[in-house]
């Protein structure tokens, strides 16, 4: 087992640069990998195309051993993020007071223990299908509401108020302003204080953040849009990287609305 640093492997902000930039890339990571999360499906991709590796079902070596199949020899481990749970220590100073250190907290940390299909071999394994995705099974899950499109200005496609979603019924393009506006809600946007920094995220960052949550979301599910939110996501960049903080936020606001819309046995 291997612990990997931060350098070892692409940060988030270069992933998602890398997918904002490359079409097809997100639908061939989520068809190959979506039971794993949005970052690490593309983490695992890139790892495949270094090594010139098919992208397909991802187990542990004890894992692919229990269906029959032997990792071969020589072949490296694939990388993924993992989060590791710890209970903190109180400090001496703050015993029996409020805000006593002794939370549980978790921590994220890049492990060596995954290897694909393509570098393994013994009985046949069969690759399951990409489940579907449910827009009701993901709000009621999400616990946000849609309510009717009642914007005075038409040219409005859509917008969240709190826990609130609204699209414009005569919206080209509603699938992508569905998440779009749902990302604003998992991010933070639509609440007082909602941002990770406890402040205000400024209007453009706000746009790359939940039109990115949008193109992840639409084109892992191969729903119209993801051409038009690439874009609006670099019109609002204007040539700058989206931040390192802003990368995490987005593909946890993605991996959360993907997972809710999903049945509950798909994983």
């Amino acid at each position: 087992m291997t612990t990997k640093s931060n350098d070892d492997v692409s940060r988030w902000a270069e992933l998602l640069a890398e997918a904002v930039s490359r079409p097809g890339m997100i639908s061939e990571a989520y068809r190959a990998f979506y039971t794993y999360s949005v970052g690490n499906q593309l983490l695992v991709l890139s790892q495949c195309a270094a090594r010139e590796l098919r992208p397909g079902p991802l187990s542990t070596y004890p894992g692919w051993l229990a269906k029959g199949r032997q990792v071969r020899r020589g072949e490296r481990a694939i990388v993924l993020c993992m989060p590791l749970k710890g209970k903190r220590r109180p400090g001496p100073e703050s015993e029996g007071g409020e805000g006593d250190d002794d939370g549980v907290y978790t921590r994220f940390v890049y492990r060596a223990n995954w290897f694909v299909l393509g570098q393994t071999e013994g009985e046949p394994v069969e690759t399951p299908a990409t489940p579907g995705w449910d827009k009701g099974r993901a709000l009621d899950t999400l616990g946000v509401t849609e309510v009717p499109f009642d914007h005075p200005d038409g040219n409005c496609l859509g917008y969240a108020k709190g826990r609130e979603i609204a699209v414009n019924p005569v919206n080209p393009m509603s699938w992508k302003t569905v998440f779009h506006e749902l990302g604003r809600c998992l991010l933070g946007h639509t609440s007082e204080g909602g941002t990770a920094d406890g402040g205000h995220t400024p209007r453009d960052l706000r746009e790359v953040e939940a039109e990115a949550v949008a193109l992840l979301g639409c084109e892992s599910l191969g729903l119209a849009g993801a051409d038009y939110s690439r874009g609006y996501i670099q019109g609002w960049l204007r040539g700058e990287l989206i931040p390192e903080q802003s990368a995490r936020r987005i593909f946890h606001a993605a991996d959360l609305i993907l997972k809710a819309g999903r049945p509950a046995d798909a994983g």
